[in-house]
């Protein structure tokens, strides 16, 4: 039987025959989106029985530096352009189509058993920075702490950077994406990462493999969970991005059907199903 649906997931790759392999689309980039991306093409799939796609994560910049070599059609990123990525691609005569298709809350999150449930940002800017380096300050038991982050490639990574006004702890781990931050932090006391909270599970908090933190802008103002739909939609999660998707001008006529796909009924309601938000 003929596969109608190629994923590569970080460095694994499951190859597919198919006719027609110029039609086939490539889609790289954010590890935030990636499992977004392959639901909605699994749906997709169902509807074009003649529709193939090949599907990678890596990080923004990955996909971002694919479409610069025209390695793919589409980049998907949790980051807008930077102003050297816009003067390149005009250098070398590549036209790109933005999409903004969804939007995501980035979460903090820690050991199930970790004994605080909310942080401020000045305190967690003092540890994501190495500034704080145990957790007794917080928890009142004295414990190292250990951050598992992402390279400088991922749009998460360059996000929060941002977000926070800080420069990374020179100590903390570089993981490849959020399975591995999530799976780093289940079996730690100490750690603490950041994930895309689409990544992790909607449903209650004991089905959760780890705590998420809800953060408070300062000590004195209501903490905000990242899952809390209301507060999101209306913009009281300080850790709140849209989604990008980068599109090559000379690939759109092929990409269109699948991103008209993405903004219809069905494709708005399998990205509120997967945990991610609708730009309103």
């Amino acid at each position: 039987m003929k596969l109608k649906l190629i994923v590569w997931i970080f460095s694994v790759a499951i190859f597919a025959s198919c006719q027609n392999r110029d039609k086939t689309i490539k889609m790289k980039g954010s590890d935030t989106e990636v499992n977004l991306a392959v639901i909605l093409a699994e749906r997709y799939s169902e509807k074009d029985k003649d529709f193939h796609i090949a599907i990678s994560g890596g990080g923004s910049g990955l996909g971002i530096a694919s479409l610069m070599n025209r390695q793919a059609d589409i980049a998907n990123s949790s980051r807008p352009l930077t102003e050297e990525e816009e003067e390149l691609f005009r250098s070398r005569k590549i036209v790109l189509r933005t999409l903004t298709f969804a939007e995501d809350a980035t979460a903090f999150v820690v050991h199930k058993d970790f004994p605080v449930d909310e942080i401020d940002l000045a305190t967690l800017a003092k540890i994501m920075s190495g500034e704080m380096k145990d957790w007794k300050e917080l928890t009142g038991e004295s414990l190292p702490i250990n951050i598992y982050g992402r390279q400088s490639s991922s749009g998460t990574y360059s996000f929060i950077k941002k977000k926070l006004k800080i420069s990374f702890s020179p100590n903390a781990k570089e993981m490849t994406g959020n399975a591995q931050i999530i799976e780093g932090i289940k079996v730690d006391r100490s750690g603490i990462g950041y994930v895309g909270a689409g990544y992790i599970s909607q449903e209650n908090d004991a089905a959760q493999p780890v705590k998420i933190l809800k953060i408070k802008k300062t000590r004195h103002e209501a903490a905000v969970s990242p899952l809390d739909r209301e507060a999101i939609n209306t913009r009281q999660y300080y850790f709140q991005r849209p989604l990008y998707q980068f599109v090559l001008e000379e690939s759109w006529e092929k990409v269109k059907p699948f991103i008209d796909f993405e903004k219809s009924g069905d494709g708005q309601a399998i990205i509120r199903s997967s945990g991610y938000y609708i730009i309103e």
